[in-house]
């Protein structure tokens, strides 16, 4: 056995390890056993989401009907407004001129949270889609533990580039700590909080100008004493991140991930590093021991054994399987493509390009390990 060999091996077992302790055990979200108690507000951000909106409107009305609906549309050009003007139930905002030092999420959002009566607010992206009674579980589960609980919805896919987005939810619940009791992030996504917490850790115009908003208002929330929690869902809330095409996928990862990578812990983020670097060693040595490099066997061996752990993975975040691990190459050859143009666009360029608009990138303070200061 060569010492290349043993290297990779070593690499291979090493960076496994930190995959799984990275990845953890994400906490799914709990069925509630009882009534959830005070009222209830969903505020919904939109800006051109006429692929998605309706469907969530249907979720919310057709199974709680009790839920003050407030959309808040950000200048859309598309049927959006149409839309939500079906849904007679449903509060619709014209968000104003986005004035100078705000990103258009957190302006809508600000101004749904402004109007809202209920003394739970959730706010909830347009491409969320809720089985009955999800929606009061969540609220069940945040009265249970005070402050803000996120969620990561569960990854629905139906055109074959979505299935592109497996290994960015993968390491985005490694980087958020989500299978751990003290996670270190927050999920956009779907965020709900009781409006009294909201408002003392400064809600949105506190992060006014943050691309991602979620991360900011963890800081924001845990800064002030108020419990964060964040839990991983199966089913019942689900999402399609980018239903409009490979376009938009590749704008929304270059928007967030490496924002997301420079805000977590260093700790976790060197045990990201050493699982991505893992997945490419084993692919190395399956190549070099079908080209007679190196003993097939060994290749073979270690390739399997991480194709396996990143389909446990990835059946976790959403609609995929084996098949999509077995791809592994192209996922991690997007993967550090999208990386690399994320880092250009967010710390050199300072500009990243979503829903037809120029979004200016503000730096985010490190976050660190609850409990380490």
């Amino acid at each position: 056995m060569t010492t290349t060999t043993v290297v990779r091996i070593a690499v291979c077992l090493a960076g496994m390890s930190a995959g799984w302790w990275a990845f953890g055990r994400p906490r799914r979200l709990s069925r509630s056993t009882g009534n959830t108690t005070g009222t209830l507000t969903v505020v919904v951000p939109a800006r051109n989401e006429e692929l998605s909106i309706g469907h969530l409107l249907d979720d919310l009305m057709d199974r709680d009907p009790e839920v003050e609906v407030i959309v808040v549309d950000d200048h859309s050009t598309d049927a959006t407004t149409a839309i939500v003007a079906e849904h007679s139930d449903v509060t619709l905002l014209s968000a104003p001129d986005l004035p100078e030092g705000w990103t258009g999420k957190c302006w809508a959002c600000h101004h749904g949270a402004v109007v809202a009566s209920g003394a739970t607010l959730v706010f909830m992206d347009a491409d969320v889609r809720l089985a009955p009674g999800a929606l009061r579980d969540i609220v069940a589960q945040r009265e249970a533990t005070g402050g803000l609980l996120s969620v990561q919805p569960w990854h629905d896919v139906d055109r074959p580039y979505e299935r592109l987005s497996a290994l960015f939810n993968v390491v985005a619940l490694m980087g958020a700590a989500a299978g751990s009791a003290r996670p270190c992030a927050a999920f956009g996504p779907m965020m709900a909080t009781d409006a009294a917490a909201y408002r003392a850790a400064g809600g949105h115009r506190a992060v006014r100008d943050q691309v991602a908003e979620d991360l900011a208002l963890f800081n924001r929330y845990r800064e002030r004493g108020f419990h964060t929690g964040v839990v991983s869902c199966d089913q019942r809330i689900s999402y399609r991140m980018y239903p409009a095409g490979p376009r938009q996928l590749l704008d929304g990862w270059t928007k967030n991930f490496a924002i997301g990578a420079g805000a977590i812990p260093r700790l976790r983020l060197a045990a990201v590093i050493a699982w991505i670097a893992a997945l490419g060693t084993a692919f190395a040595a399956l190549v070099d021991g079908l080209l007679g490099n190196e003993p097939a066997s060994v290749g073979v061996a270690l390739y399997a054994a991480l194709v396996i752990q990143v389909a446990a993975m990835f059946r976790r975040c959403g609609r995929f399987g084996l098949l999509d691990a077995l791809l592994l190459p192209l996922h991690l050859v997007l993967f550090v493509a999208l990386f690399t143009r994320s880092v250009w666009r967010t710390r050199f360029r300072r500009s990243v390009m979503w829903r037809g608009r120029n979004v200016h990138v503000e730096p985010m303070p490190e976050v660190h390990e609850p409990g380490r200061g």
